[in-house]
């Protein structure tokens, strides 16, 4: 079976696998094996378990949406990240999760300091004009 995971970023996975193991917290877990019936399912914050021979991985995801079909699984989501396990998965989402949260304020800071600098300009060329 073939694994395609998505992202705004760009692919993030896209690989053959085993089988997936697929946890969402509204809808539980269930598993999708080779010849799997068509699915088509949401992945608000979850997981998918890729098993590949010995090798296990974990892809935290959130806000997602799955379909399996023809032994070929799409995963689009608004965020997503890959680790060795459910943990390192997730901490390295909330990393870039927190870093993003950081260039937003720094941004928003920046955008404020420019809009006072306007405002005072404009102001000083109102009073030379008169």
């Amino acid at each position: 079976m073939h694994l395609i995971v998505v992202t705004p970023e760009g692919e993030l996975y896209n690989e053959h696998v085993d089988y997936v193991v697929v946890s969402s917290k509204t809808l539980g877990e269930f598993a999708i094996l080779d010849d799997h019936a068509p699915v088509i399912s949401v992945i608000d914050v979850g997981y998918l378990k890729l098993v590949k021979g010995k090798e296990v991985m974990f892809t935290v995801v959130i806000n997602g949406a799955l379909e399996h079909r023809d032994n070929v699984v799409h995963v689009l989501a608004q965020e997503a990240h890959v680790g060795l396990n459910k943990g390192s998965a997730m901490e390295h989402l909330n990393a870039v999760r927190k870093e993003r949260l950081e260039e937003n304020r720094r941004r928003t800071q920046d955008f404020l300091k420019a809009e006072r600098e306007l405002k005072k300009n404009i102001k000083e060329a109102e009073a030379s004009k008169r």
